[in-house]
């Protein structure tokens, strides 16, 4: 298994929700919502312009593609809605925040819906994948970086047990790097 590989399962349940690759169609509406919200995207960069994602949305579904390595959508088990996308990736070496000499770390990244904000389903998303990539890989560093102004993530990244390492400027705001192991997902 190459240091750089990213989790091979293309689905990954919980007892609410869903982690799968494929995008759907109907994933559209709520695919959208996520990139053009403003409160959403208040720590990401600013919301998308819609029609700029809703082009990029074709160009992917009719490509039958799947995001990146390593990106889920994350749907809610009994609707199959979207909830958010979830993406636990390499981090690129030539990116700041790493904590080894080498980089490519596992880092864990996700975004909900405002709709689902509150009930614990980040919280629930992260987990089942950090327990998958667990499974599947050795024990190693997973990196969760935030923009240190987003008190909501930093709390979560606590509750799952990430600690801040350290902070460093990414996109015109200063951003805290947290880690944890992997081994501590393991079932």
């Amino acid at each position: 298994m190459s240091r750089s590989s990213t989790l091979s399962v293309a689905e990954i349940r919980s007892e609410r929700l869903l982690l799968r690759k494929a995008l759907h169609e109907t994933d559209r509406e709520g695919l959208v919502e996520l990139s053009t919200d403003p409160e959403v995207r208040a720590y990401l960069g600013g919301p998308r312009p819609r029609d700029e994602v809703e082009q990029h949305l074709d160009t992917v579904l009719a490509a039958d593609a799947t995001a990146r390595p390593g990106s889920y959508v994350i749907a809610d088990n009994a609707t199959n809605q979207v909830v958010g996308t979830l993406m636990l990736a390499r981090r690129s070496a030539d990116r700041p925040g790493q904590v080894t000499e080498d980089g490519e770390e596992l880092e864990l990244g996700y975004v909900l819906r405002r709709s689902a904000w509150g009930a614990g389903f980040a919280f629930e998303a992260a987990t089942a994948a950090l327990r998958a990539a667990a499974a599947e890989f050795p024990d190693q560093p997973v990196l969760l970086v935030t923009q240190t102004a987003n008190t909501r993530s930093l709390k979560l990244a606590a509750r799952l047990g990430f600690r801040p390492v350290s902070t460093f400027e990414e996109f015109g705001a200063e951003q805290t790097l947290c880690t944890a192991r992997l081994s501590m997902f393991r079932s």
